[in-house]
């Protein structure tokens, strides 16, 4: 601090000094330019300052270092310091500013959320509410179709029971009856069998092979080269031809053939299974009483005949394509 004091000082002395010569240059100056100008323009001469004044104004100016260290420093460095002030003031306002957007940033992005949330919220529950009476309105509407559906249609069922009830009662009443007085009136003798092939009744192209049909005696071996199908069916052989199935005589020494004729095949179906149905069919339109056995003997032949007689067909007393035909079963 000492030695820092005695620059101080030294540097005061300097300056003093620098100050008085300027200034005695200064005054010298300007007494010259005085003795320039004419009498009666120059100013009155001043009286010169006496050297005691001089020095006196030089020993007091060298000194008063106290006077430089109180005023001249501070006030250099209270200079500095307030612009470093101003600089920091600037910065923190330019800071506070900055932040103050920042904050003012926030604070509209948090109320532009609660905006948004609460916007959002009330157009979402309205939008639910409309979704949810939509939904509500259509489960009552189905609730509402599913009992008129339920009722309509158990009355529709009901009904429609209520008829197959009555076809079936009607039916089984009309086989009962009709069954009995039918059998009983054609086996009067109005509908008798016909076994004759070359009578009016085979008239036409779709008895041909009933016209032209002739028994013929041959081993196993001679049907079976002959044609591809020969099956068993009610004790006999029968062989597949042209759309008919006639008995194989011969096929075995045993074969039984309670009718000797051809009979109208369809579908590729075995002979007896198309007997069953021709006898199921004429047992539920109250011709047939017999067992459904799928032979066609007597009481199955009679049936048919009396079934012809009344449909307005030829009495043939056999299973051909126009008999199927208005059975229903081909």
């Amino acid at each position: 601090m000492e030695k820092e004091g005695k620059n101080i000082m030294k540097r005061t002395i300097l300056y003093s000094a620098c100050i008085g010569s300027l200034a005695l240059a200064l005054t010298a100056s300007g007494a010259q330019d005085n003795r320039k100008q004419p009498a009666r323009a120059r100013p009155a001469a001043r009286p010169a300052a006496s050297t005691h004044a001089t020095m006196g104004a030089r020993y007091h100016t060298a000194a008063a270092p106290h006077m430089q260290r109180s005023y001249a420093a501070p006030r250099s460095n209270s200079n500095a310091m307030a612009r470093q002030n101003s600089a920091r003031m600037r910065a923190s306002s330019e800071r506070n500013v900055a932040g103050n957007q920042q904050v003012r940033a926030r604070n509209n992005a948090s109320m532009n959320r609660e905006r948004n949330i609460a916007a959002n919220r009330n157009r979402s529950t309205e939008v639910n509410r409309s979704r949810n009476a939509n939904e509500l309105r259509a489960r009552n509407n189905m609730a509402m179709n599913q009992n008129r559906n339920a009722n309509v249609n158990r009355s529709r069922n009901t009904n429609e029971l209520r008829a197959r009830n009555n076809v079936a009662v009607n039916r089984n009443r009309n086989v009962a009856v009709n069954g009995t007085r039918n059998l009983a009136y054609y086996r009067g003798g109005n509908a008798r069998i016909n076994n004759n092939f070359h009578s009016a009744a085979f008239r036409g192209r779709q008895y041909a092979a009933f016209r032209n049909y002739h028994r013929q005696w041959h081993d196993r071996g001679w049907w079976r080269s002959h044609f591809n199908t020969v099956v068993f069916v009610n004790g006999g052989w029968w062989y597949w031809n042209a759309g008919y199935w006639f008995p194989a005589w011969g096929y075995a020494a045993d074969s039984y053939y309670p009718y000797d004729g051809p009979i109208y095949g369809y579908n590729g179906m075995p002979p007896g299974q198309e007997i069953a149905d021709v006898q199921q069919q004429l047992q539920a339109d109250g011709y047939y009483d017999g067992p459904i056995d799928g032979t066609l003997g007597p009481m199955t032949r009679e049936a048919i005949a009396a079934f012809q007689a009344n449909n307005g067909l030829a009495v043939t007393s056999v299973v051909d394509e126009p008999t199927l035909n208005a059975l229903g079963v081909a």
